[in-house]
């Protein structure tokens, strides 16, 4: 049957796969509630993409300024933001316009507060705004400090800084831009511009949920939108997460997991854009064949060249070990012969590890996720990060210990996979009916179309 749809939200996630998906989420939730929603996405996202949104999304193109290669095209990231706001403000306001002339007025506009611009776009057509931040509270909140003069950056090396709502952050617990480490130091002036003008936003939504970052709704109110296969099943035909820039190898990933006792398998993925240093790759590498566990690895193009051969050689000839380029993640989480799950950190990889209940092995690189790296260990309990030494290598002995321990099922093991059951609950409380993210959305609904009659 065909649904009439109302309200017209606008959807404008900033352009990779990480921000994206959790914003689809929300839209499906929105459609399912009989909001029309368009998915604005850059005309070089549009042209690189190698599958389909599987929901009923109307896609818009906006330009960033750099349609043939996005931020490989810019001299730098901090270039590539100033030409997107530039870009992306005239076509936004031309999608705008458009949609009213088809007499298909937008109500509402969904936006990712690194485009704090669209924000701008938005209150010129005296529409509703909504920030959607798909970076968690925690972090955020640090940003938020820096961005008042609460906090400075970046930070002192040996200085153990204490912020409301989270543990001790020593110099390595920081993101990397407000420690001040790693590349493109100067992206943290665009990053607390996320906050110059959130507080004309009409709504503040983060991508996670109540009980797991409650110490910050002080400042932040938030909701978390998991795929509703792997939870409550409310949304029909719902079996794809959402957005692919590669083509997954679903098939040949699952047949090999399906060989596989429970419990017996090491998950390691380091995200779409994250990329450990060569000398990291190699330890991971010889751990993972030395240890008494299979493991399934996705490796990026990117990172295929940092793994020895004579690695790659032994595992092309046996069954222990499945090295793939892509995968679905959520079903590869979900499957029972996944143990743990080394991962960067991320936070939409950290969420869904949480959704499913699989304790973690933390490797993050920069960004947020060295922070997300110590809530896993510190706050949520649900995973270790191995000691690093002083040049920053997790060594074969450290990424072991934590291997052994939760797979093997010590006692530090046991209460991660107990609290790791805990948390898996209490996101699927959260979004099931009458729970917290639940009710934000129906509020969030109710307000789109007050605003708009």
């Amino acid at each position: 049957m065909e649904v009439n749809y109302g309200n017209h939200v606008l959807v404008v996630p900033y352009p990779s796969q990480g921000h994206i998906n959790p914003m689809l989420q929300f839209s499906k939730r929105l459609i399912s509630k009989y909001l029309k929603i368009t998915l604005a996405i850059t005309v070089h996202v549009a042209n690189k993409m190698e599958t389909q949104i599987n929901c009923p999304v109307k896609v818009e193109m906006i330009s960033d300024g750099q349609d043939e290669g996005g931020v490989t095209q810019a001299s730098s990231p901090q270039a590539y933001l100033e030409r997107f706001a530039i870009g992306g403000s005239q076509t936004l306001t031309e999608i705008i316009q458009r949609q009213g002339d088809l007499g298909d007025p937008v109500s509402c506009v969904v936006y990712d507060p690194f485009l704090p611009w669209a924000l701008d776009v938005t209150k010129q057509f005296n529409l509703m705004g909504a920030a959607f931040y798909t970076q968690s509270c925690a972090v955020s909140s640090i940003y938020y400090y820096v961005q008042k003069g609460m906090m400075k950056s970046p930070a002192t090396l040996g200085e153990v800084i204490s912020l409301p709502g989270l543990p001790p952050l020593e110099f390595s617990d920081l993101p990397s831009f407000v420690a001040g480490v790693g590349p493109f130091p100067a992206l943290l002036s665009t990053l607390l511009e996320q906050f110059h003008n959130f507080d004309k936003a009409d709504w503040v939504l983060f991508s996670s949920f109540e009980k797991l970052e409650a110490e910050f709704v002080c400042f932040f109110t938030g909701t978390r939108l998991f795929p509703s296969k792997y939870l409550d099943k409310r949304i029909e035909d719902d079996e794809d997460y959402g957005f692919n820039l590669f083509e997954p190898k679903t098939a040949s990933c699952m047949i090999w997991l399906n060989s596989k006792k429970n419990n017996s398998v090491v998950y390691v993925s380091f995200g779409s854009h994250s990329g450990a240093k060569q000398e990291q790759m190699e330890e991971i590498a010889w751990t993972l064949w030395e240890c008494d566990y299979n493991f399934l690895w996705v490796v990026k193009e990117s990172e295929e060249n940092k793994i020895p051969l004579e690695f790659l050689e032994k595992v092309s000839t046996s069954d222990e070990g499945l090295m793939i380029r892509w995968c679905p993640q959520l079903e590869v989480l979900s499957h029972p012969a996944v143990g743990c799950f080394a991962t960067h950190c991320g936070f939409n990889s950290t969420l869904e590890a949480l959704s499913i209940g699989v304790p973690l092995i933390g490797f993050p690189q920069w960004t947020d996720q060295p922070t997300n790296a110590k809530c896993i260990e510190a706050m949520w309990e649900v995973g270790m990060r191995p000691k690093v030494d002083e040049e920053g290598i997790a060594r074969k002995m450290e990424i072991d210990l934590c291997v052994r321990e939760i797979m093997g099922g010590g006692e530090k093991g046991k209460e991660m996979g107990r609290n790791a059951v805990k948390w898996k609950e209490l996101a699927k409380e959260a979004v099931d009916e009458g729970g917290s993210s639940d009710k934000t959305i129906e509020e969030f609904v109710a307000q789109v179309k007050y605003y708009c009659n």
